[in-house]
Order: structure tokens, then sequence, then C-alpha cells
């Protein structure tokens, strides 16, 4: 491809900062999309800012992001940004539909009428299976989705597809399971989990509120996801993959890990607090990643074990400095 030229939606969140990354170690120049609002955070691009050109535009807005594909004109569109937090999808239903439902359609439309040889990404959700109907979850996996978020998800799923078959466009839906890192916002479990270990064992908390320990999920390590995402795109035909560790941890084994990496008893200092607890859960999720694996020659570098390390380590580093311990 002779132009190395992206555009990542969502490029301040965890997989756009990292996919930003990955990209211009690829040779990429890299265009931002972010929206137009008073508190946008650079934190995680900060290292990189000077890199990359960011431009405002966003998903609820057709002609902006027509604007931008006609500006910048990119070989290929990553579509990160979404309401990505499923527990906010109940709170406010009808604006996850409108950022990761229809905001989809309206990126493809504007690759259709811009340029319909751009190459494009759409972040998927293993949240699509919900109940799942199939374990492990395959590619062929029925969605069944148990959130406002899993819904919008699979109307985005469908609707690249659609276009992909309607319209002949080079798209592609990656399934993305649950991927972490230090990066991750501390409204997700995970971060929860690590933040709040380090701070126990720092002095600066007590306890730690959570909601279902039972609940099992298929974490992987962030940056091993964004390379997956590049990978789709590098293919000569356009496809659909799981991208997965196909190993399954509960929330109760993440409390474990975590605190063992600061010599702790999860059990001392977890506690439930039923406000968050979800109207409807997702008990397991465990994805095949075989088609990934076979077509893609993808696999993750990081163990489950091995990325709570790295996000306790880094919390660890991070509330030192904050509070000059």
């Amino acid at each position: 491809m002779t132009n190395r030229r992206a555009l990542i939606t969502g490029i301040t969140g965890q997989d756009g900062s990292y996919l930003a990354e990955f990209l211009l170690e690829q040779g990429y120049e890299v265009i931002g999309m972010v929206r137009r609002t008073s508190t946008i955070n650079f934190e995680r691009i900060q290292q990189i800012q000077d890199k990359i050109t960011l431009v405002q535009g966003d998903l609820l807005d057709q002609v902006s992001l027509i604007d931008i594909l006609r500006e910048h004109r990119p070989a290929e569109v990553y579509n990160l940004a979404a309401q990505s937090f499923v527990p906010t999808s109940w709170k406010q239903p009808v604006l996850t539909g409108e950022f990761t439902a229809l905001g989809v359609t309206r990126m493809l439309e504007a690759i259709r009428i811009v340029d319909p040889a751009i190459r494009f990404y759409q972040a998927s959700s293993s949240e699509m299976f919900g109940k799942v109907q199939q374990v492990p979850q395959t590619e062929k996996t029925s969605f069944y989705p148990r959130s406002p978020y899993g819904v919008a998800k699979v109307y985005g799923h469908w609707i690249t597809v659609n276009y992909r078959e309607s319209y002949n466009l080079f798209t592609c839906s990656g399934i993305l399971f649950n991927h972490e890192s230090p990066r991750r916002g501390l409204e997700f479990v995970t971060h929860k989990v690590t933040y709040h270990a380090a701070k126990i064992a720092l002095g600066l908390a007590d306890r730690l509120p959570l909601g279902n320990l039972d609940a099992k999920r298929d974490w992987g390590w962030a940056p091993d996801y964004v390379r997956a995402m590049w990978l789709m795109l590098q293919q000569g035909a356009p496809n659909d993959y799981v991208v997965a560790t196909g190993r399954t941890h509960s929330v109760r084994d993440l409390c474990r890990v975590a605190f063992e990496c600061v010599d702790l008893d999860w059990e001392r200092y977890v506690v439930i607090n039923p406000a968050d607890l979800r109207p409807a859960d997702v008990d397991l999720l465990i994805g095949d990643a075989t088609k990934a694996r076979e077509q893609l020659g993808w696999q993750p570098s990081v163990t489950f074990e091995q990325m709570i390390e790295k996000m306790v380590e880094a919390d660890l580093d991070a509330l030192k400095k904050q509070h000059r311990l």
C-alpha cells in the first residue's frame, strides 16, 4: 500500500492510543479524530501528540466525517470511538445507540461517498454474545446481547457486514474480547481492582467495593489486540475475526492475582456493593481465535497473570508519584 495514512476515531482511548503508537512504528501518518468538548483528555497520547495530526469530528455529525475524509484522504479508517462503558449504556441507552450503532453507519456512508477504496475496521465486541449460545464463542456463534451497549455493537457489526456485501467495501469487524492495560479507564473492573490493590498496599484505601464476583471474562493485553486490528486490514480480502486468548477468569480470580502481586489476601478487602450489580449480566465469555491465528498469524504474547502484574506495578508507580511516597 503506497498511502500509509490512517484515521483513528477514539484515538484518546486505550485502544486508540496503542494503535496510534503501533501505526507510527509501521511508518504510517496518523490522523486522530477527537470530539469538540471542554474535557478532552489527551493523557494517553501525550507521548506521541507531536507525531500525529488531531482533527475535530463527531460520529453524530455526518458532514464532519465527510470533510475529514476529503481533506486527509486516509487509506485506512479504524473506528474505535463509541460509548464503551457497559453500565453507562443503561443510563444513556439512546446516546449509546447514536454513537455505537448509528455512528458506524455515518462513517461507512462517508467512506462510500468520498472514497470506496478506503479500508475500514469496526471495533465489534464480545458483549454481542451476551447470554452465550455456544462455548467458546466463534465468528459463527449467534449474538444474544444483554445490554444496550451490546445491542448497539450488534447493529454496528451487521451494518459493517452489510456495506461490505452491498457496496463491495473493504470492511472488517474485529470481535474483540476484553483487553486491558494500565491505560484502561478506572471505571472498568480490571483497572478498578489493580488500582485498589495498589492503593490498599500503600495504605491509601482499606476496601474495594465490587459487583458480581462470579462473572467470567476472556481478558487479554490491549497492545496485542491493536496488532490484530491492523493485520485484518492488510489481508487480500475483508473478513471478520474473533480476537481472544481462549482462557477465561472470574472477577474473583482477578482479585486474587492482583492482591497476590502486593502480598495481600483479597478476601479481607473486597466487599459486594449492590449498586455495582447490572440489571442483566453476562456470565461467561471465552473466545475461540482459531481463525485469527490461522489467517492473520496472530496470537497473544502476554498471559493474564503477566498483564495484571504489569497493571498493578504501573498503578503502584503512579500512586507513589501522585502522593510522593
